[in-house]
């Protein structure tokens, strides 16, 4: 019997299918249009580009622009690529342009759906961002996609790692810029450390189409993007506690899979105490649990995840002496990402690598509150069905599925379980040797690099030649894809997540021409193209017959995302195909959830060596247990956002403020404003309102005006005088600083002044938020323990978080003044002593090196009244000449740092 919501469904059809039929009139104004812009030509291509770009300058709305310019943008795909796009992928394209996530299968041509929308909302000229998970492919589809753009007449820019400043400006300049999520995380964060706008990259977030949506804006998410500076070196110690974790039995220790967490038990901490004791890292009269020791103890945590919970080639890789991090769900390594809190650097510690400093936190964003920085947001992928859910909440995108081209021929197979891994292998290389024996391809996909290199070797073993495609393979992916689709191929993938190239039936024609072309040529392009389509007919003839492409899963993932990514490779474009998961009870995912029920039911059955239970029940078992994970890595996601969302209003805040300050001409009320306050603070705090003249502490609001003020003030004389209160004190410090202030930017020119206000301010809220971050980062990782009061460590962390926030702008608005106040412009005796300095210090220099080197003196006073230890005798110092402190470095390392 048809349950309610099946007998609705099919009266009124899935909300899906009203957002797939909404569509069609629009697509049927579309492809009206198709013989008024072929009889276009190219240069009236652009021309329509300009009039559509003057309509949308002018307020129409882009909606109203939408079918005509997608008209014209399919007509420039069909000149400059020979493309003409479906219309499922003007539907894509709709679905793009609406602020959606537009769900399409593998090889429905995702790159060339992207360009209309990208087209349409360029017109609004403020610059378009398509996102891609690699610098291969933002430089592949920006040289790709570029030809349309062009000849539509609009600029493409590509944004990748190292690139010079001007380059990188120019490229966020252009009207559509291509990027990797990464590279436009990092040039935000850099962009709000700049000195002046004209220094920033980025102009704005107006609109931004995200490739493989679900891997970077949920796997990717878990981890921030961070900016960050060396700290003090603690290579040593990281070196000498690695070396007591081999010596710990299971006893001494607790891993938790599921939580991805490990623990010491109570003998553990014992013997590690005594262990330590014996070596000297420990002091004899100290614990672990004394407060002293608390580093110790974080960095052998540390050092224990990284041996229980870090698997080389499977998490990681050690290349050219670096610990590389592996992504676990595209199995692409990631260079310079590194692990925080000094996981990294035990890692680094365990492979006996050179261990590089920690870091301390300059800037950081979450990829959530970045991509929540644009107007617009839109994706594309072969799966976000499952995590509709968290794209809703987290980012307010609907998902949509867009119709294939052709309908789906792939036999999707149930899961076959073995007993042990051993069986399950045994199995899958007979299955691998039938397929290729009959001429079918087949893609094998791995979990990890470990076990792609395992079942590689069964294969040689076996006889069977195979490719395979991991972390280590990168530079050969596109070729090992390409081919993937040949006549009885092989090819083994640790992951199939955003690769960019389609496996084609039989190969692909266009890479084959390129290799014959670059190996012979000599030769004419359009008879090797000839003869290799005509062989590359006949073998995808033969791969057909074969039955397609074999899709065969070693394992599932965690994540069904991944396995349908997978299985998502066969059938495309209505191709025949099949995908078949091969599973044991020792697999991870079964392992840890639950297989001892399974495995006593099989022995139940009494299933022979070699034998699978093969049945729908047990996929969807599965199915429950990947749910259960994806639900606890959104919970997962969601508490950290939570976290991060009280550090994101406050960055907004002093990111707005910097902003601010770099567009103003003159920042002199902003200054003014700020030493008000310190002033109002100053009385408060010494002549406490609502108190008798006889409570008040004139001497130390004397000497507070003189060290936050630079001002001598008769303080005591004034609170003396009949009838003078707090507040007329206030308003004659408020009157000796502006006069003070004044006197000294007619010194300096008041251009000059304004300028040095600006760099001050800047350079204040930088070293002040730099400092508030590490202070959040401890407030954060102590935070959790309050549960153990029956207090929500969220509200707590907001509260603490915005009193640090108050103490940061209090403590912004005294620095800045006291700044200020201390610079004076240099005499002309200061400015000879300086020349003369420098004179010395390069005559120094340029000593002979076998020449005996004498102890370096303090530098000799630079004025009459020079005091070392006060620093409004200084003067102005360059920044490369020696601190008039004594302490033998540079100013710009010593006093003048600006961190």
């Amino acid at each position: 019997m048809l349950g309610l919501g099946t007998i609705t469904k099919k009266v009124f059809g899935t909300p899906n299918d009203r957002k797939v039929k909404a569509t069609r009139p629009l697509v049927e104004k579309i492809n009206a249009l198709e013989p008024e812009f072929r009889a276009l030509s190219d240069e009236g291509i652009k021309q329509k580009t300009e009039e559509l770009a003057k309509r949308a300058m002018s307020g129409e709305s882009l909606d109203n622009l939408l079918p005509e310019a997608f008209a014209n943008c399919r007509e420039a795909a069909w000149r400059a690529l020979g493309l003409r796009a479906f219309d499922v992928q003007l539907m894509g394209g709709i679905f793009l342009h609406q602020g959606n996530i537009a769900e399409m299968k593998t090889g429905e041509g995702k790159t060339l759906v992207a360009t209309f929308p990208a087209y349409l909302n360029a017109l609004a000229g403020k610059g378009v961002h398509i996102v891609t998970v690699n610098e291969y492919l933002a430089k592949r589809d920006s040289e790709w996609m570029g030809k349309v753009y062009n000849a539509l007449g609009l600029t493409v820019g590509v944004v990748y790692p190292f690139q010079p400043d001007a380059e990188k400006r120019a490229a966020y300049r252009s009207d559509i810029t291509y990027a990797t999520n990464n590279e436009l995380g990092f040039d935000y964060l850099r962009d709000n450390m700049k000195g002046s706008i004209e220094e920033m990259a980025q102009r704005g977030h107006f609109y931004a189409i995200v490739d493989e949506v679900d891997s970077i804006l949920i796997d990717e998410a878990r981890t921030p993007l961070i900016i960050s500076g060396p700290s003090q070196d603690q290579s040593e110690l990281y070196k000498a506690l690695d070396k007591f974790i081999p010596e710990l039995t299971e006893e001494h220790y607790k891993v938790d899979e599921k939580a991805r967490n490990a623990t010491f038990t109570e003998e553990g901490n014992e013997y590690l105490e005594k262990r330590l004791q014996e070596a000297g890292v420990l002091p004899a009269d100290q614990t672990l649990y004394d407060p002293e020791s608390t580093t110790i103890v974080h960095h052998i945590n540390q050092a224990l995840m990284a041996h229980t919970l870090f698997q080389k080639d499977s998490h990681y890789i050690v290349r050219n002496g670096e610990v590389i991090l592996i992504d676990e769900f595209t199995g692409r390594m990631m260079p310079g990402r590194r692990l925080n809190n000094g996981l990294h650097q035990a890692l680094e510690a365990k492979e006996g690598v050179t261990v590089q400093p920690e870091n301390v936190t300059l800037a950081s964003v979450t990829f959530q509150n970045y991509f929540r920085l644009y107007g617009k947001l839109a994706g594309m992928t072969g799966t976000a069905a499952t995590e509709a859910e968290e794209f809703m909440e987290i980012y307010r995108l609907g998902v949509v599925e867009v119709p294939t081209n052709r309908p789906v021929q792939r036999d999707d197979q149930n899961d076959r379980v073995y007993r042990t891994v051993r069986e399950k292998y045994e199995a899958i290389v007979e299955a691998i040797r039938a397929a290729h024996e009959k001429g079918q391809p087949t893609l094998v996909g791995t979990t990890s690099i470990e076990k792609s290199e395992m079942i590689a070797a069964m294969l040689t073993k076996a006889g069977i030649p195979h490719n395979v495609l991991n972390a280590r393979q990168h530079e050969m992916e596109a070729k090992i894809v390409a081919e993937a689709g040949r006549v009885g191929a092989v090819t083994i993938a640790t992951n199939m997540a955003g690769r960019g190239t389609d496996i084609q039936l039989g190969g692909n024609v266009e890479m084959k021409v390129l290799e014959e072309i670059a190996a012979n040529p000599e030769a004419h392009p359009d008879e090797v193209r000839a003869r290799i389509e005509a062989e590359h007919a006949a073998e995808k003839q033969k791969v057909l017959e074969a039955g397609g492409l074999f899709v065969l899963g070693t394992e599932r993932h965690e994540s069904r995302r991944i396995d349908n990514q997978l299985r998502g490779r066969s059938g495309r474009q209505g191709d025949p195909g099949r995908s078949l998961f091969y599973l044991s009870l020792e697999d991870d995912l079964m392992r840890i959830f639950g297989s001892e029920r399974l495995d006593k039911v099989l022995s139940t059955l009494g299933m022979k060596e070699g034998e699978a239970i093969i049945h729908p029940w047990v996929n969807k078992s599965l199915e429950r247990a990947q749910a259960k994970v994806e639900a606890r890595n959104f919970d997962i996601r969601k508490q950290l956002l939570k976290f991060d969302d009280v550090m994101n209003d406050q960055r907004k805040a002093i990111f707005d403020q910097r902003l601010e300050i770099m567009e103003s001409e003159d920042i002199e009320e902003i200054a003014s404003d700020m030493r008000h306050k310190v002033i109002e603070d100053l009385v408060d705090e010494f002549l406490p309102p609502k108190s008798y003249a006889e409570q008040w502490d004139t001497d130390g609001l004397r000497a507070a005006v003189k060290d936050k003020l630079n001002l001598e003030l008769p303080v005591a004389e004034w609170a003396a005088e009949e009838g003078v209160d707090q507040e007329a004190v206030r308003e004659r410090i408020e009157e000796a600083s502006n006069a003070f202030m004044a006197e000294k930017a007619e010194k300096f020119g008041l251009e000059t002044m304004r300028t040095i206000e600006k760099q001050i301010l800047l350079q204040t809220i930088d070293t002040k938020w730099r400092e508030h971050l590490v202070t959040l980062e401890h407030l954060r990782s102590v935070v959790g323990f309050r549960g153990y009061a029956q207090r929500d460590p969220l509200s707590e962390y907001k509260t603490e978080a915005f009193t640090l926030f108050s103490h940061l702008l209090d403590g912004l608005r005294i620095d800045v003044t006291q700044r200020l106040a201390m610079i004076r412009p240099l005499t002309q005796e200061e400015q000879d002593a300086m020349v003369r300095q420098l004179a010395a210090s390069q005559a120094a220099l340029q000593k002979p090196a076998e020449a005996p080197q004498p102890e370096e003196a303090p530098p000799a006073p630079l004025v009459e009244g020079f005091d070392a230890t006060d620093t409004a005798t200084w003067g102005n110092p360059g920044r490369n000449d020696p601190c008039p402190c004594g302490s033998g470095k540079k100013f710009k390392h010593c006093h003048g740092a600006l961190v």
